[in-house]
């Protein structure tokens, strides 16, 4: 269930954030700082960073489940927000 959870909310997340810009951002090349914040609002640019620095401690499959619904929507905004995962994890 928390998994659907998490999964639902960055569906939604991503219809409401990505998809009125998504073509806009990629045909201008734009960096949406803006939905990246919101991302992150949400705990998405902190997945699997451990909750003692601020991140949901989530598995790696629980990310990608988040993952992969962004990405159906922006994968190049997605592919920004597992970056930053990846980063804030390593550090």
């Amino acid at each position: 269930e928390e998994q659907r959870a998490f999964a639902d909310t960055a569906r939604a997340f991503a219809a409401s954030e990505f998809a009125p810009h998504a073509a806009q951002w990629d045909r201008e090349a734009i960096f949406p700082r803006e939905a990246i914040a919101k991302a992150g609002e949400l705990g998405f640019c902190g997945l699997y960073a451990p909750e003692r620095i601020g991140g949901l401690g989530l598995p790696r499959l629980d990310a990608a489940l988040v993952f992969e619904e962004m990405a159906a929507v922006d994968p190049s905004t997605t592919a920004f927000i597992t970056i930053h995962n990846m980063a804030t994890w390593m550090l």
